[in-house]
Formats: C-alpha cells, structure tokens, sequence
C-alpha cells in the first residue's frame, strides 16, 4: 500500500494496523473513519514511529492512543 498519497482508505489501513501493533483490548474505540484526512500528516507520523518500535511499555502505550485520541475528529 502506498502510504504516501493522503486518503480516508491509507488512514483506514494505518489506524487498524496500529490496533494490531499495539495489540488493543478495546480496538473498537477507535475506529478509521473517526479521523479525517485533514489529519493524515500527524497520522502517519504517528503510524511511522510506533512500526518502528519493537515493543512499548504501559506509559508508551497510554501516550499512543492518548494522541490518537487527540486526532479523532471533533
């Protein structure tokens, strides 16, 4: 997939590939459709660091979805 084209589809793929990283109980809560476009940069850079990652502890994690908490749209 080519991430490097902004669309609702790309943060579709990010947003479920970042609940399969992050290994999320609750991955209902959010949901790729609860982010807009407008947002893609911050997505993907959020996207980008987290794959980078191998392994996170509790607090890494509570950042993570804080900020993607912080993205959903209003």
């Amino acid at each position: 997939m080519n991430l490097s084209t902004p669309s609702q589809e790309n943060i579709e793929f990010m947003i479920e590939d970042l609940k399969k990283k992050l290994q999320l109980v609750n991955s209902g809560l959010i949901q790729g459709d609860d982010y807009t476009v407008d947002q893609y940069d911050d997505i993907k850079e959020l996207y980008d660091m987290v794959m980078k990652m191998p392994g996170f502890s509790v607090r890494d994690m509570e950042g993570i979805v804080s900020e993607l908490g912080s993205l959903k749209k209003k």
